[in-house]
């Protein structure tokens, strides 16, 4: 791309743009420039996302448009004039520029012709995902940058089904969106919009609709009518969209003694109170633990800007919290919603759980236990949505849970991405059935640890920034493949799978399919149970290494682990050199 000439292109139409001129000056350096143009944002399984600026490389205004044009025209190609009437649901959260970047959305496609519902407000993603299929939209897209750093923001795609869009309706998009330029789409006039009935504000009834749909899913609904003060909890959304959905699920079945972080409630953009709105990260967690402190709270929990990931924390007996990885959460709500289905005689013969193949394997153990299938699939929860659609579709199972590492869940399948709304329900109708028994969630958490052994998971990222950055990490995937790997830290590698040829190579030499999608990601199997798998993260510029060990002692796993991460650490940055 010549990124001198399309930066020209740019400052042309910034005579005509005061706003686009203010962030062109902003570029005031030649590496500046470089790093806005030097290519274009990629649009995949996640949509878009990028750092808010000037540029083809970051997330704008012209970018929004020129991505809704090649949703609009993919819409019209697939499904015609009955696909634009069916529309596009639309919802953003609370990123800085997101309610601008929706608007944008929303006026590009009706002046293509489609049909655009519209939430008011800033709504979570699985309230997005839900819209889609409780209107019959076609398509749908949430504006959001879930949690990465205030400088960026995104715009991800969901296909009719509620779940983001397959890689072969990404690529046919993407190919409607290379057809046009920055500049050549004008957005209808929102007054126009209105009275043509192609744009439509969406109601509280489809909120109404989200929160008794999800009702359903509780597994001790009594028990939190009649034990729900016992459960002293702390919530903080992080200045997101979590704060109404959650506080208003929460009240509605019966949990009267939750505290939101005041600090944090209200949305904010910037994220003034966290180096970045993660669940994931323990320091998201500084005030949510001292107002715990304060109010004497046994459970904080949190989401993040678009309400998709839930971070939990558990008191332990000694008076800390345990932050509890996605991994353990994942774990904690397969063996809370299998355990109680069976003990109410309600647990399908034909049930499944399903989790991304870099999750932890003791999801399989309590699975195998309970006589439940489980399924993994590629990192994304795209290809979790794909087996509840199947399940939908076809009844051969019946979806009980998916979960990833990263912090996301879903029961039920109303919404086809993770719920951190239904997750945090699901948490607290936990916490009470449990506090019922005499029993804290971190007394459950060791409970299932020691009876199906003790599992240890990590992961290690690798962020480098710009082309160089971009240059490093795929010269370290090619060289991996180059020499494939044996053993890691002395363990015998049993299985290598390379999922861009979807092979499988066993130790004796036989090769198979994975059964999976192509993506740029190696796997490793280990003797004893331990896993490794490399990959380029889907939506940063990152390189990321997980690893999984298990053993007979949370001492004994934790030295495996530490083992296996310290092989494959100094691997990697002996090849990010």
């Amino acid at each position: 791309m010549d990124y001198i000439a399309e930066y020209k292109r740019w400052m042309e139409q910034a005579e005509h743009d005061p706003m686009l001129l203010e962030d062109m000056k902003k570029l005031d350096t030649d590496a500046a420039v470089e790093e806005a143009f030097y290519t274009e944002l990629e649009f995949g399984t996640a949509g878009l996302r990028g750092i808010i600026g000037a540029g083809t490389n970051r997330m704008n205004r012209y970018v929004v448009r020129r991505a809704s044009r090649g949703l609009a025209e993919t819409i019209l190609d697939a499904e015609g004039s009955e696909g634009a009437k069916r529309g596009v649901a639309i919802a953003y959260d609370s990123r800085n520029y997101s309610d601008v970047f929706a608007m944008e959305t929303a006026l590009t496609l009706a002046s293509c012709g489609v049909k655009c519902y519209l939430y008011g407000s800033l709504r979570s993603v699985p309230q997005l995902s839900f819209t889609v299929r409780h209107l019959n939209c076609i398509a749908g897209v949430v504006i959001t940058a879930s949690h990465n750093p205030p400088e960026y923001n995104g715009y991800k795609v969901y296909w009719e089904d509620g779940g983001q869009c397959a890689p072969d309706r990404a690529k046919a998009i993407l190919e409607k969106i290379r057809g046009f330029g920055y500049f050549e789409t004008e957005p209808m006039e929102y007054s126009l919009a209105l009275s043509s009935g192609m744009l439509e504000i969406i109601g509280k009834e489809v909120d109404e609709a989200y929160y008794a749909s999800t009702m359903t899913l509780l597994l001790h609904p009594e028990e939190l009518k009649s034990y729900g003060d016992m459960i002293n909890a702390v919530y903080t959304p992080l200045h997101g969209s979590g704060y109404v959905p959650v506080t208003e699920i929460l009240k509605r079945i019966g949990v009267t003694n939750l505290h939101v972080v005041p600090e944090q409630a209200e949305p904010n953009g910037d994220f003034p109170t966290v180096k970045a709105p993660n669940p994931e990260d323990p320091n998201a967690f500084t005030l949510a633990k001292a107002l715990a402190e304060k109010v004497n709270a046994n459970l904080i929990f949190a989401t993040d800007p678009d309400a998709d990931r839930l971070g939990v924390g558990v008191r332990k007996p000694n008076g800390e919290f345990l932050m509890l990885t996605g991994n353990q959460t994942g774990a904690l709500l397969t063996y809370y919603i299998l355990s109680s289905l069976s003990e109410q005689g309600r647990l399908p013969k034909n049930g499944l759980v399903v989790k991304s193949f870099v999750s932890t394997a003791l999801a399989d153990a309590i699975c195998r236990d309970h006589g439940i299938e489980i399924k993994d699939v590629l990192t994304g929860f795209r290809f979790i949505s794909e087996w509840i659609e199947h399940c939908a579709r076809t009844g051969e199972y019946e979806f009980l849970f998916g979960f990833e590492e990263s912090y996301g869940c879903l029961a039920g399948g109303f919404s086809r991405d993770k719920d951190a709304v239904c997750a945090s329900m699901l948490i607290c109708d936990a916490a009470c059935h449990y506090a019922a028994k005499g029993l804290t969630l971190y007394d459950v958490l060791e409970g299932i640890f020691r009876k199906y052994g003790f599992y240890k998971e990590a992961v290690k990222s690798y962020t480098l920034s710009g082309k160089e950055g971009m240059e490093k990490i795929a010269g370290a995937m090619s060289r991996l493949r180059e020499a494939p790997l044996s053993d890691i830290a002395g363990v015998q590698v049993t299985a290598y799978e390379d999922h861009a040829e979807k092979a499988r190579r066993l130790a004796n030499g036989e090769v198979v399919d994975t059964g999976l999608p192509k993506a740029n990601a190696l796997r490793y199997l280990l003797e004893g149970g331990a896993w490794v798998v490399v990959r380029p993260s889907g939506t940063e510029p990152k390189l990321k290494v997980y690893i999984g060990a298990v053993g007979a002692t949370e001492e004994d796993s934790e030295r495996a682990a530490e083992r296996l991460m310290g092989f494959m650490r100094e691997r990697i940055e002996a090849l990010l050199k």
